[in-house]
């Protein structure tokens, strides 16, 4: 097990540059919590301090439990994973005359690309934007996707669009095979079964909990907004749960279906859970597929990661385990920020006994990426440019007192001496290359060499 006063270390940075309040971490070891600990604050006006135990939004983790459901009544033969959905609900989904099937909805491989009915919902909750869209129950979801033949763009089966609406879907076909509601079905199936006693799907459980979140909205200028959880909806992404309740859940994962003496899943319905069945359109490490509710690569370390996230833009959450070596992890924070995915999989790096900063590719390219943001000068400081780091790319910024620019540069190559990059203007194709050696770093763009000479003091920073 690696030192987790480095991931410590890890957190505390990321959560200050990203301005998030609270988050809490759980790493395990097969069936038990071998690290657990809050950051932050839960609530800001309070003072009071996040823990392992704080309740936070799940948003898309809440697809796996989904997913675990309809295998659950697949295992009672209830349902088959080769049923239309038309025979269970009253939408007729047929792209280009083919009906959509479970394994469809649960793969999101329908052919129908994403509705955002998820989007507008929360964001018009949220008060974000002044789209709004007043579906509240999964028979408001099965109204709205009655014309979505015709959004298609892919028989089922042959590409994959993530598509909330279908894990909607999903939890009305868990209703109508069970007898139960989907949030019934899956407490006494799922949460009962594994002692998940604070993972909570309605308003009213959770304001009786002592211990969670304030979800907050982080706007441009780094401002918290104190804000509320989308309720409405729940089988695409509306559980809240803890890092403890969550370790549990992940536990039963490792021990394929079974945490201690209680077995949740026969180890075929987890196995299958976790099978890439379709490429997705995110790519970390360049072969990820989706399973049923959970996304799968085989190349973290060697090894196979399973693992989703979720956001419902005020909470945001990563769950990811190794199979075959047991480790397991938990993200929860209370607002957007930094990617909570990069995290998990750096916990699970130092789980390993693996330097992070040297063995996870992405992490050294965001280290080199921040070593080139910074004011650069020409010879003599005759012109000044700044460049910052967005996301995976950089922006060359000039400002002068009535006029100003910004160029993107996308990279080519990066190394830990040297990065390469181009952007493209009226036709034309330009290269920046950044030379790096000990403190210093040089730029050759267009027709300069420009020295950096100061950082940039943070990512609130004006140029």
């Amino acid at each position: 097990m690696g030192d987790f006063s480095l991931l410590e270390n890890f957190i505390i940075e990321k959560m200050r540059k990203t301005r998030i309040p609270g988050l809490s971490v759980a790493v395990v070891d097969r069936d038990e919590v071998v690290y657990a600990r809050g950051f932050g604050l839960r609530d800001l006006s309070s003072g009071s301090r996040a823990t392992p135990r704080t309740i936070y939004g799940i948003g898309s983790v809440t697809k796996s439990f989904t997913a675990l459901a309809v295998l659950k009544l697949v295992e009672e033969g209830k349902l088959s994973l080769e049923d239309k959905v038309e025979d269970h609900i009253g939408v007729r989904l047929r792209p280009f005359g083919e009906p959509v099937k479970i394994h469809h909805l649960l793969t999101h491989s329908s052919g129908i690309p994403a509705l955002a009915y998820a989007e507008a919902f929360i964001r018009g909750v949220l008060g974000l934007d002044s789209q709004w869209l007043p579906l509240s129950s999964p028979a408001d979801i099965v109204a709205f996707m009655r014309e979505s033949n015709e959004w298609a763009v892919a028989k089922p089966g042959h590409r994959f669009f993530y598509l909330n609406e279908g894990y909607v879907l999903l939890g009305s076909i868990v209703e109508k095979a069970s007898g139960l509601k989907y949030e019934d079905y899956v407490r006494r199936e799922i949460l009962e079964p594994l002692g998940m006693k604070r993972t909570y799907f309605n308003k009213e459980e959770v304001g009786q909990d002592p211990d969670v979140a304030t979800p907050y909205i982080v706007d441009r200028e780094g401002r918290h907004h104190e804000s509320r959880f989308p309720y409405g909806v729940t089988s695409d992404g509306g559980l809240l749960s803890n890092t403890l309740d969550l370790a549990r859940y992940a536990g039963m994962f490792i021990g394929r279906g079974r945490l201690g003496e209680t077995v949740v899943a026969e180890p075929e319905t987890i196995e299958s859970m976790e099978k890439g069945y379709i490429d997705t359109h995110f790519k970390l490490f360049g072969d990820e597929k989706y399973g049923y509710g959970l996304i799968v690569t085989n190349r973290f370390l060697g090894r196979k990661l399973v693992h989703h996230s979720g956001s419902v833009l005020v909470y945001t959450a990563f769950f990811g385990y190794l199979p075959s070596d047991g480790w397991a992890v938990i993200v929860l924070a209370n607002s957007a920020g930094y990617p909570l995915s990069s995290i998990g999989m750096y916990a699970l790096a130092l789980a390993l006994g693996y330097e992070p900063e040297k063995h996870l590719d992405f992490i050294r390219a965001e280290r080199l990426l921040e070593k080139l943001e910074g004011i650069y000068q020409a010879y003599k400081g005759t012109h000044t440019y700044c460049i910052k780091r967005v996301g995976d790319f950089l922006s060359v910024i000039y400002k002068d007192k009535y006029t100003g620019s910004t160029t993107v540069l996308a990279p080519v190559e990066l190394k830990e001496d040297y990065a390469k990059f181009y952007t493209r203007a009226n036709g034309r194709v330009y290269e920046a290359e950044f030379f790096i050696k000990d403190d210093k770093v040089t730029m050759l763009y267009e027709r300069y060499k420009m020295v950096k000479t100061s950082d940039i003091i943070s990512p609130l920073h004006e140029c």
